[in-house]
């Protein structure tokens, strides 16, 4: 008995030995102000990736690091509490409603005219434009309030009824990355993009109290909106590469495998001389206060951070293109002000006459060596002249091969054509942002100035080969419309993204370990004149090997970097700040588009993920993040009700 008390006591000691020193085991109840339990509420370690969330009785048991440890609790709906942990071994938290209320998600009736929502708002159907070549109608309210969304069943597409008519946002759709058998497609390649308009589009809509259509919901945008906590390149390289793995959020089964590229930051002082053209459309479609004006206020920040050996040239276009500024010094922001001021918002849009003009003002004023971009102010919502996809695609094409860039810049709501700034920005050696209030224009063109302006590598390509003795199946989470044949890697003809001063990229694989059962891995059949076996039987430890090619900005031969991948099975909770936030975001994103990927995901768990994960963050970006999580939790929890309640009416 004595040996049998001994060896315990032993064995008790090696795993205390083990614990974390001043560890604490907690345990409590999350309640509402009635004292019902709040099931599934997150409960995380601040500033570490120690999750976990209540039971069915609200329970939690967590243990954290040290006495002095502070806990996040959140949940959807319900204020988020950080409460010091204080050595306490007992905690019971009241959770208080969100101060914030949501607005009513407006859901449509179909079928049955003069329907009632839960309002007690009666409806009345009306004939929408034609879409695609189809026609197709939607219920809406017989008096709706001015910006009120609805739903069209027949297209899944959004409308605004307002004074000027129905909603003529344009999104192009995402067919989304699916899960691919490494034996059958070892390689995976895609083009960097650095654009974030899709995070500030989706902002728009969340504080507006609608959930974003699908196409406007662009995962590695939201992901790269933000920014990350890492050192900056050594030597010569544009940019440095960071990878991380650790277990999928939403499916424990699987590894997620984070690739970061960090970008050289050049100093404001350092940046060449700028060579800038503003083009901004003035037709009648700008007037309002989200579009022009805001346009104006944007720019002058802009022009407040010119030098003395900058120039600045605006060309403007509505029925017509005209220049109403030559080039002028940056030490004259007076003049160039002067000129933003005297702008005005009317007639049509012949964008293609203005891109021309833009393009034509830049290449004469060309600075050798410099920084040459033209900036475009639009809602995109061209109507006159060369309107197509097609021509504008072409047209960019030809310009770009000048050495001028483009930043295409986004404004307003109703009739913002995202498609087509989408092929503007890819197309012209740019990036694309959406300004949807001044707070936005700061950051992109005042905080984040050098990458937004200043170019430091183009023609950025990744190209992964899994081990597929590691690795079963894989999918790259988000970059849909970026995706490159493996071909392209190596053809430096072929155009991808650009990376600017400071910026960081970041990509997200899924994969699928080897013995692990998926139903997400789909059998292909034998092929008849080829072998398709693969050599499982390699020793490496790798799990994967990521090529990357780049040029310089006035080059035309890429230069190659290549990095092994190992998988040190780290857990979630002992991952940085950067990969659980980078994979909250792309958490919220797979349940924005409700997407057949998302798993096990939940608005509760990236509230936990992102909350443990807040880092440094001065801006309060990652904050607003989590406070539209909460957003979005609640419409989509009120969309589902007045879904039910519809269906429930039509039986």
């Amino acid at each position: 008995m004595k040996y049998i008390l001994l060896c315990s006591a032993i064995v008790i000691a090696s795993l205390m030995a083990f614990l974390p020193k001043n560890s604490l085991v907690i345990k409590g109840k999350v309640t509402d102000a009635s004292g019902n339990a709040i099931v599934d509420a997150g409960v995380a370690e601040k500033g570490t990736g120690n999750i976990t969330q209540t039971d069915n009785n609200g329970a939690f048991t967590i243990t954290v690091k040290k006495e002095n440890a502070v806990l996040i609790f959140s949940f959807v709906g319900y204020e988020t509490q950080e409460v010091k942990v204080g050595g306490r071994t007992n905690l019971n938290i009241v959770m208080n409603p969100a101060v914030e209320k949501l607005e009513e998600v407006v859901v449509m009736r179909y079928g049955i005219q003069g329907k009632k929502d839960i309002t007690g708002a009666e409806y009345e159907y009306k004939q929408a434009p034609v879409l695609r070549g189809r026609m197709s109608g939607v219920y809406v309210r017989k008096s709706p309030a001015p910006g009120e969304r609805v739903y069209d069943k027949a297209d899944m597409n959004m409308y605004e009824s307002d004074d000027a008519g129905y909603n003529t946002e344009d999104y192009n759709g995402i067919t989304e990355n699916r899960f691919l058998a490494v034996k059958d497609n070892p390689l995976s390649t895609f083009s960097i993009d650095v654009d974030a308009a899709s995070y500030s589009n989706v902002r728009r809509f969340l504080n507006s109290g609608q959930l974003p259509p699908a196409g406007a919901v662009r995962i590695e945008e939201m992901i790269n909106y933000f920014h990350y906590d890492y050192a900056q390149p050594k030597d010569d390289k544009p940019f440095a590469v960071y990878t991380e793995i650790a277990e999928s959020p939403w499916n424990k089964d699987n590894r997620l495998v984070l690739v970061s590229l960090q970008g050289k930051k050049i100093p404001t002082e350092n940046i060449p001389a700028s060579n800038l053209t503003f083009l901004i459309d003035v037709s009648g479609s700008m007037q309002d206060e989200n579009k022009l004006p805001l346009v104006k206020q944007s720019m002058k920040l802009l022009v407040d951070q010119m030098r003395e050996q900058d120039k600045v040239s605006i060309v403007v276009y509505a029925g017509n293109a005209g220049l109403v500024l030559p080039p002028t010094s940056g030490a004259n922001k007076q003049t160039i002000k002067d000129a933003i001021d005297k702008l005005e918002a009317g007639g049509s849009t012949a964008g293609g006459e203005g891109i021309i003009l833009a393009y034509k003002v830049a290449g004469e004023n060309f600075i050798k060596e410099g920084n040459n971009r033209v900036i475009l102010c639009t809602d995109g919502d061209f109507n006159v002249g060369m309107s197509s996809d097609a021509e504008m695609e072409k047209l960019i094409e030809q310009k770009r091969k000048m050495g001028v860039f483009l930043t295409v810049l986004g404004y307003g709501m109703g009739n913002y054509k995202d498609n087509k700034m989408q092929i503007l920005a890819d197309k012209g050696n740019g990036n694309h942002a959406y300004i949807d209030n001044m707070s936005e224009a700061k950051k992109v063109l005042v905080s984040e100035f050098g990458g937004t302006m200043f170019t430091i590598a183009k023609d950025v390509k990744l190209q992964v080969e899994f081990n597929p003795a590691k690795v079963q199946a894989y999918r790259l989470v988000g970059y849909e419309n970026r995706m490159l044949n493996k071909e392209d890697f190596n053809n430096d003809k072929k155009d991808a993204g650009e990376m600017g001063s400071g910026h960081t990229v970041t990509a997200l694989y899924e994969v699928i370990p080897v013995g692990v059962k998926s139903d997400f891995i789909e059998k292909v059949d034998a092929l008849k004149y080829q072998s398709t076996n693969v050599n499982t039987d390699n020793q490496s430890p790798e799990l994967m090997t990521i090529k990357f090619r780049y040029k310089n900005p006035d080059a035309d031969i890429s230069k190659l970097i290549e990095q092994p991948v190992i998988d040190n099975n780290v857990s979630l909770k002992n991952t940085s700040d950067n990969f659980r936030f980078a994979a909250s975001v792309a958490q919220f994103g797979m349940l924005l588009r409700n997407s057949e990927f998302k798993q096990n995901s939940s608005f509760n768990n990236t509230l936990s993920l992102a909350g443990s994960a807040l880092g440094n963050d001065a801006e309060g970006y990652r904050k607003e993040f989590i406070q539209l999580v909460q957003k979005a939790g609640g419409l989509a929890k009120k969309t589902s009700k007045h879904n039910q309640d519809d269906i429930a009416g039509r039986e």
